[in-house]
C-alpha cells in the first residue's frame, strides 16, 4: 500500500495492534510500525508522539464525549441519571470498535506500563466528570462518589464487552452494570 493511500492513521494503529500481537509492545518499534503501514516514521509522528500513544489516542475524545453528555443532560437529572446520559454516549463510540478493543486490551494487559497509563486515562476521566457534576452543583462527596460509580460502571461493562464470545451491545452491558449497581447501593 503507497504513503499516498488514505487513512495513514487508522493505518498506523492498525499495523501497531498486529505488531503488538506478533512481537509484544515493548519488541515493536516505530520504524517496524511505520513499515507495515506503508508510510514513514516521520508520518507515524505526525499522528502519534510515541509507540504508546496507538492504544490511548482516543481517550480525550471519550473524555470530551462523555463530559459534554452529562453537561449537557436535563437539569433536573439526578447525578446517576445525568452519568447515565454519558455512559449511553460512550457506548455509541465503542460500536463498531469491539474487535479493536479487545486487540488493544490484550496488549494493555500484558504490560504493567500500559496499564498504568490505562489507570491514569480512567483517574483522568473520574477527575473531569467530578468537576462537571460540580458544575451542575453538586457538592462534595457525592460529585466524587457518582463520577468513580460511573467509571467503575463503564469499566465493568467494557471488560464484559470484550469477552471472548460476548455479543451484546456495550449500551445493553452499561444498563446491567447500572442495574447491579443500584441494586448493590439499595440493599436488594
Amino acid at each position: 500500500m503507497g504513503r499516498w493511500e488514505p487513512d495513514a492513521r487508522g493505518r498506523l494503529a492498525k499495523a501497531a495492534l498486529e505488531l503488538y500481537a506478533e512481537h509484544g509492545y515493548e519488541q515493536t518499534t516505530v520504524a517496524e510500525i511505520a513499515k507495515r503501514a506503508g508510510l514513514t516514521e516521520r508520518t507515524f509522528f505526525r499522528h502519534y508522539a510515541d509507540k504508546r500513544e496507538v492504544l490511548f489516542a482516543g481517550a480525550g475524545e471519550l473524555e470530551d464525549l462523555f463530559v459534554r453528555a452529562v453537561a449537557d443532560a436535563p437539569r433536573a437529572a439526578v447525578p446517576l441519571d445525568a452519568l447515565t446520559v454519558g455512559l449511553d454516549a460512550v457506548a455509541e463510540m465503542f460500536a463498531d470498535r469491539r474487535e479493536f478493543a479487545r486487540r488493544r486490551h490484550a496488549v494493555i494487559t500484558a504490560n504493567a506500563e500500559l496499564q498504568e497509563r490505562e489507570l491514569i486515562k480512567l483517574a483522568s476521566l473520574a477527575a473531569a466528570l467530578v468537576d462537571t457534576l460540580r458544575g451542575r452543583g453538586l457538592a462534595e462527596p457525592t460529585a466524587s462518589l457518582a463520577a468513580e460509580a460511573a467509571v467503575a460502571v463503564f469499566k465493568v461493562a467494557f471488560e464484559r464487552w470484550i469477552a471472548p464470545g460476548e455479543e451484546r451491545a456495550m449500551r445493553q452491558l452499561i444498563r446491567e452494570s447500572l442495574t447491579e449497581l443500584k441494586a448493590v447501593t439499595s440493599g436488594v
